[in-house]
């Protein structure tokens, strides 16, 4: 068998990943802040999507509505204004930044008000 270009495929390159995954302490984090957030009866599902340029989680009230929030992971964006983004029910961009901590802030403060009433 001859080989040609045209059977050849090219061999997958290192250290390019085949798509955005959350590292293990992130998702701790994040789905630490998601069991407080049932435990409170605020959500009641949640949904990931792994792919090629960025991970989201998604959380909502019920299973057939828009998320209310969607935390967002693009490595793309590290060097401009932060991997990490949350986003509202309605799409808007909430909070933008390089660590997951500070981008999560907006909804552990909404789980502080929640407990407290």
């Amino acid at each position: 068998m001859r080989f040609t270009e045209s059977n050849i495929s090219a061999f997958p390159q290192r250290g390019f990943p085949s798509q955005v995954g959350f590292e293990r302490p992130e998702l701790d984090r994040i789905l630490n802040l998601y069991g407080r957030m049932v435990a409170a009866g605020h959500w009641k599902d949640y949904a990931m999507d792994m792919r090629r340029d960025v991970a989201i989680f998604a959380a909502f009230r019920r299973a057939s509505e828009r998320p209310q929030i969607r935390i967002e992971k693009r490595p793309a964006e590290r060097n401009r204004q932060g991997m990490w983004s949350l986003h509202g029910e309605q799409g808007q961009i909430l909070k933008r930044g390089h660590d997951l901590a500070g981008v999560l802030a907006p909804v552990e403060r909404k789980l502080m008000k929640l407990v407290a009433d």
